[in-house]
């Protein structure tokens, strides 16, 4: 992930469509941030496979996510742990 990530842009959030009916269905965020830590702490871990997000006409799946969660520069504070 590159150091200059913008979290402070809209994002729109697509859940995987095995998930999509039990779980949550598209959502928009004020930021990027705000995506992110949804994603990574309120749903479940398997959660990411085949779950999108789209900022900016840039999509991030799965791994991506949680890079995005785990870098240095997320601006929000973190309720989980960063994974290894």
């Amino acid at each position: 992930m590159t150091a200059r990530f913008d979290y402070t842009r809209p994002a729109e959030l697509f859940p995987s469509r095995r998930y999509a009916k039990s779980l949550g269905r598209y959502r928009r965020f004020a930021s990027a941030a705000e995506a992110v830590r949804y994603v990574i702490e309120e749903q479940p871990q398997a959660w990411l496979v085949g779950t999108m997000l789209d900022i900016d006409g840039e999509r991030y799946e799965g791994k991506a996510i949680q890079a995005l969660y785990d870098a240095a520069e997320f601006p929000l504070k973190r309720h989980l742990t960063a994974a290894a």
